[in-house]
């Protein structure tokens, strides 16, 4: 009997492969890479044509060992690792293991969704391995090193300990810090319009903005402006002066490509795009569908390809044709143009097998991961039908030397949005200026006179660029071309576990430390950092792979000028770790001058009188640039050890109590908010921060209790139903809000403080 070796990198793809390939395959997983470059050195040999020197990663040596006993017994060894230079290279560490990657005995296999008729497909025509990928793996892991390994011990020694840059990573926190030093910039402009609500012969009513003063574009900078047009325009009288109508049709999307998945996700899921990606893994890996077994549901989700295959696109068009009508299918399939860089043997992320629709695989996952098979799902079937048509009406009126517009729009055909909806994730928010677009206008016809019901002015003001959230950033780096879809996830992970930006309503702020390190290493590497010069490289690193540049070229024509610029950087560097600023401030301690110095927490206020005296202080910057300093804020409880007033300290994870009398007295306990633990009924809710810098709240009895909750815990019963506490709660539509904490009560009110009454 035949004896066959599959390697694959998960279990859970193992399990699934395992039951559409028999009994002469036995089937092992690497669980992801079983080689890498050393963490405790570089492990590039720079003077060797920048060789790289792998070794067995730590806790895999059993991994491999019973991969290389499996291999001996094996008569043919098929490598199945992920249809990507990753998967390539871990295709390639295997096979120096097991006989060389040109072995006759070794094959790589390769398909993009684990179904029965693409794996058997693909063991049919197993390949020899692509050197060419795994060079292009192989350069991008090395460059990430140089980079990493060397820029990282100038900070440390600069700034801080355990600070790290990347040739990735720091290009997308400078993108965060710039868009910050925008909004500061920005200098707001006020401008103010006007709406007339107007009744023709027919109902309904319907509003129209001003838009044109004698033939131009109405620009009202101020309120005396508004005004007087308002009065001067409700003695006129209104009279349409033209009306069109038009056909304006919606085309769907395309199916979805890595990028596009994590921000629409991101956008209607509110999912991180580490998040979006753990759960596509599990989809495309095998899910437990009952008594059929582990079934794989999307296909690949690591792409660029728009591209769909012949028989996904000839199985969705009878889906759709059965499901939504015959009107609802385009006479030919439609087609979807990928990026350049796109690799065209992939496909887009689409779910495996129209046999397989949401209500049929929901008792099966959870809630997770069914609203992301739900949305790749709609999206594919959406991708191929027809397109929405609108019937858009707009009417100028005019009224003496005013235009105003009036644009009503009516679905006529759904098309697409009746399996996708109308929310797309890349609409951008609606210009106030446009004015808002009416559902229905009534039938107007040319030199109809109109009746003024109500007219309107009000003022605006123009708004600065946006914060990035995780979908705007994603989509900005993917324009921009800095990294690749397959890394944003890791990307989006690292620059908030390092501190570099924080999440403030969902959206990405730099914080002091990821201001400070990006202006230094853009000062001190602005070629390496420089936006369009990481794009180019990036460019370069997928031309290795189709064979147009040689991967050691490539890194001798970067690390040329690099070299020069880490000499460069180790001399003229800030010192920040030592730099002292003095400042008029005297420490009332010990009479000698306050300094500004840097540390783990940002700039704080020391004596400089240090180590005798070990006074510290927050401090802020007025306007005018003076150094005020922070008063402590009382905690309102005395120390338990000593009997001192306790004060709120900010530390590496948040605010925290601690005895005022410190250095000598030592005390210190997490913040309490007041409400106790409905869990234990013995403990306190406390402040505390997650690794992410997330505030969330405790028990302070923990480990003991495990009691946790994100929203802050209001020390107030609720006056509906009697639960013991409320909470305070933040929505974009609604801002901040009280609500009761028990999930089957509906007591809610504004704002987010207790009430003056509460005890």
């Amino acid at each position: 009997m035949a004896n066959y070796l599959v390697v694959v990198e998960s279990p859970a793809k193992a399990k699934t492969i395992k039951k559409y390939l028999g009994t002469d395959y036995t089937v092992k997983a690497s669980v992801g890479h079983v080689k890498d470059l050393p963490k405790s050195k570089m492990g590039v040999d720079i003077e060797k044509d920048f060789e790289p020197v792998y070794e067995v990663i730590r806790g895999k040596s059993q991994v491999l060992k019973e991969i290389k006993q499996a291999a001996k017994k094996a008569e043919k060894i098929f490598l199945a690792t992920d249809p990507d230079r990753e998967g390539e290279a871990i295709a390639f560490h295997i096979a120096e293991e097991v006989g060389g990657p040109r072995s006759e005995k070794v094959s790589r296999v390769m398909f993009n969704e684990i179904t029965k008729r693409a794996i058997q497909e693909a063991f049919k025509h197993p390949r020899t391995l692509d050197e060419r990928k795994f060079d292009s793996q192989q350069a991008r892991r090395v460059l990430d090193r140089l980079v990493g390994y060397q820029i990282s011990p100038i900070l440390w020694s600069k700034i801080r300990r355990g600070l790290s840059a990347g040739r990735v990573q720091s290009v997308a926190v400078r993108l965060v810090v710039e868009r910050e030093e925008e909004i500061k910039a920005f200098v707001p402009q006020e401008y103010w319009t006007l709406d007339a609500r107007l009744a023709g012969r027919l109902p309904p009513q319907f509003t129209a903005r001003l838009v044109k003063l004698d033939g131009k574009k109405a620009e009202i900078k101020d309120e005396p402006t508004a005004s007087r047009l308002v009065a001067a325009l409700r003695e006129c009288t209104f009279v349409v002066d033209k009306v069109e109508k038009k056909e304006r049709r919606r085309n769907p999307p395309a199916p979805y490509i890595t990028a596009k998945l994590q921000q629409d996700a991101a956008n209607r899921l509110r999912f991180t795009a580490k998040r979006t990606m753990g759960l596509a893994q599990k989809l495309y890996e095998g899910i437990e569908l009952g008594d059929e077994g582990a079934v794989g549901l999307i296909t690949y989700m690591r792409t660029d390809s728009a591209r769909l295959s012949q028989e996904a696109v000839a199985e969705v068009r009878e889906y759709i044709e059965k499901q939504y009508g015959r009107d609802h299918l385009p006479e030919s399939p439609n087609v979807f143009k990928s990026k350049g860089s796109a690799q065209e043997a992939h496909e887009a992320i689409r779910p495996t097998s129209v046999a397989y629709p949401p209500e049929r695989v929901k008792p099966f996952l959870d809630r997770d991961s069914f609203r992301l098979y739900k949305l790749i799902w709609d999206r594919f079937v959406a991708c191929q039908m027809q397109p929405a048509v609108y019937d858009q009406t707009t009417a100028d009126i005019g009224a003496a030397n005013a235009t105003f517009r009036a644009t009503g729009s009516r679905l006529r055909f759904p098309g697409w949005l009746s399996a996708y909806g109308e929310k797309l994730e890349d609409e951008e928010p609606k210009d106030e200026e446009a004015g808002e677009e009416n559902k229905e206008i009534p039938p107007l016809e040319s030199g109809e006179a109109l009746g003024l019901k109500k007219l309107d002015s009000e003022q605006h003001f123009t708004q600065p660029p946006p914060r990035f959230t995780e979908a705007s950033l994603v989509k900005e780096l993917e324009e921009k071309g800095i990294g690749r879809p397959s890394t944003y996830a890791a990307i989006l992970s690292t620059i908030q576990d390092k501190e570099y930006v924080a999440k403030e309503e969902n959206r990405f702020k730099p914080t002091e430390l990821g201001g400070l390190v990006t202006k230094e290493l853009v000062r001190a590497f602005p070629h390496e950092l420089d936006i369009a010069f990481t794009a180019e490289l990036e460019g370069k690193l997928d031309e290795i792979e189709e064979g147009k540049f040689n991967w050691i070229d490539v890194l001798k024509e970067f690390y040329g000028p690099f070299k020069q610029s880490l000499s460069r950087a180790e001399e003229t560097m800030r010192d920040i770790k030592r730099e002292e600023v003095k400042t008029e401030l005297k420490c009332e301690k010990c009479g000698a001058p306050m300094v500004i110095k840097w540390g783990k927490l940002g700039r704080f206020l020391a004596c400089s009188g240090y180590p005798e005296c070990k006074n510290t202080k927050d401090f802020r910057e007025a306007e005018g640039g003076q150094i005020e300093v922070v008063a402590e804020e009382a905690a309102g409880e005395a120390c338990p050890n000593c009997g001192k007033p306790m004060v709120i300290k900010r530390g590496r994870f948040g605010r925290f109590m601690a005895c005022s009398a410190y250095p000598e007295c030592k005390t210190s306990k997490p913040v309490t908010t007041g409400v106790g633990c409905p869990e234990c009924k013995q403990g306190q809710l406390a402040e505390r921060r997650s690794k992410r810098g997330k505030v969330f709240y405790s028990c302070n009895r923990y480990p003991e209790c495990k009691f946790a909750l994100w929203d802050r815990p209001i020390a107030e019963p609720c006056p509906k139903c009697g639960a013991p506490f409320l909470v305070a709660k933040f929505s974009k539509q609604e801002g901040e809000f009280v609500a009761c904490a028990n999930k089957e009560c509906d007591y809610r009110r504004g704002g987010a403080e207790p009430h003056a009454a509460a005890p």
